[in-house]
């Protein structure tokens, strides 16, 4: 299990300085590309950023932060987390990330989901109603897009195309495209009949309880008589120098991201007792370098994934923390759990 790549994810939350004086979107956004650029220098494999609409979050247009990103970095493979397709345009994604993988020299990948805000439906004129069926028409149409062949599509939603060539080609022959999954065995499938690689998006609970669906798209992928492909886990988390200090420096800012969130969803407010529950048992992995590669290396072998991406932003938690805890998670977490996996026998 010697072969498994590491990333970093973020949303581009608006954030705080070290002092609590709120910081603005344009700086968040500039926050983000350096520490893009510290994770390419620290020879870290993905750094994805997320596409949001709403005033927590700094990136609306994640292919235009990657392209600034492709500019200044020089072998990180770079992509969303997620792009969502379902109030997007097909052939406007295709080409944006074409243009990326242009500028980055075919370092761009994408990850395709519905996302888990509905923001961006109003904003583009789309039905909420049609949440599904816009997700599923505009996935087969973009899948035509990556075989970069001249096009015949035909869908309700949206109109068809008629050997229609779409540009800027790629040098490589395609980018690289995951599909986003939250916890939906259909989903799973789905990426399976696409033939594309998964990216489950444990963001709570037992990370273990979704080893059921990397089984069943393994098992999917066999049926439908696809090659296997690899599968990625995306989860928060943060770490320090110690397991009390990424606790004590997390906690607040934590709270702020989930607080805000729970009010819109009817959720009660964050405490302690599930905060550290979410360390201990869940999907948050804090703490020290020690811990938090042991709980890295036990989610990455139990569920046999090939990407673990840290997401690594957390509410208003200051650029001066994230930068040390991405150092950390470069220079210290990553090769710890390497040196767990590659002492991990060959027959399991």
């Amino acid at each position: 299990m010697a072969d498994v790549q590491f990333g970093l994810d973020t949303f581009g939350d608006v954030t705080v300085g070290l002092d609590g004086t709120p910081v603005d979107q344009p700086q968040v956004i500039r926050n983000v590309i350096a520490e893009g650029v510290l994770a390419d220098e620290l020879g870290l494999d993905f750094f994805g950023v997320g596409e949001h609409h709403r005033e927590d979050f700094a990136i609306s247009a994640p292919e235009t932060v990657l392209a600034g990103l492709a500019s200044v970095t020089e072998r990180i493979h770079l992509g969303s987390a997620v792009t969502v397709l379902s109030s997007d345009d097909p052939v406007r994604v295709f080409q944006r990330f074409a243009t990326v993988d242009a500028i980055s020299n075919g370092r761009a990948e994408v990850i395709l989901g519905r996302g888990s805000f509905t923001e961006s439906f109003p904003l583009f004129g789309y039905d909420l109603a049609q949440y599904q069926e816009l997700f599923e028409e505009k996935l087969d149409l973009f899948s035509h897009l990556l075989e970069e062949k001249p096009v015949t599509w035909q869908g309700r939603l949206r109109a068809g195309l008629q050997e229609q060539s779409v540009y800027p080609r790629t040098a490589g022959g395609g980018i690289p495209t995951w599909i986003g999954v939250g916890g939906s065995p259909e989903s799973v499938v789905r990426a399976a009949r696409y033939g594309l690689p998964l990216v489950l998006a444990i963001i709570g609970g037992d990370p273990e309880r979704f080893a059921p669906y990397v089984d069943l798209f393994h098992r999917a992928l066999a049926q439908l008589e696809q090659p296997d492909l690899a599968v990625a886990v995306h989860s928060p988390g943060y770490i320090a120098d110690t397991d009390d200090e990424a606790a004590e420096q997390y906690w607040s800012h934590h709270k702020v991201m989930r607080d805000r969130i729970g009010a819109e969803r009817g959720w009660p407010p964050a405490g302690k007792d599930e905060y550290r529950h979410e360390i201990e048992r869940g999907s948050l992995y804090l703490g020290s370098p020690e811990t938090v590669a042991r709980k890295i290396f036990n989610t990455v072998s139990k569920l046999g994934v090939q990407r673990f991406d840290l997401k690594y932003s957390a509410g208003t938690l200051p650029h001066e923390r994230m930068l040390h805890s991405i150092e950390l998670y470069g220079s210290t977490v990553v090769p710890m759990v390497k040196d767990m996996l590659a002492a991990v026998p060959a027959s399991r």
